[in-house]
């Protein structure tokens, strides 16, 4: 899947069961519904989840969670937009998938 493709689920009522939950949560935070997008970067116990959970938690406001959040990612603690680190995480677990 590319990432028209994912942009295109955001139009649907729900993310596909089969779709990994951290792309599931990066699809409910495109909708709008920050909960259940932080229930999905939860359900994902690995460093992708963890990646998404902490730009969850950095468009939250609570950027001291985000930091460890991306720790645990080992990732950089993203600055720029968060549209832009929400396609950078989109590419790169839809690369992995």
């Amino acid at each position: 899947m590319d990432i028209a493709q994912f942009r295109a689920l955001t139009r649907k009522k729900k993310p596909p069961a089969d779709l990994a939950p951290a792309l599931q949560g990066l699809l409910w935070d495109a909708k709008g519904d920050w909960g259940k997008a932080h229930e999905c970067a939860q359900a994902q116990e690995n460093r992708r989840g963890d990646w998404v959970h902490a730009y969850l938690h950095r468009k939250e406001g609570d950027l001291a969670n985000a930091g460890y959040w991306y720790r645990r990612a080992k990732k950089p603690v993203a600055t720029g937009p968060l549209e832009e680190e929400w396609e950078a995480i989109a590419r790169a677990l839809l690369d992995e998938a």
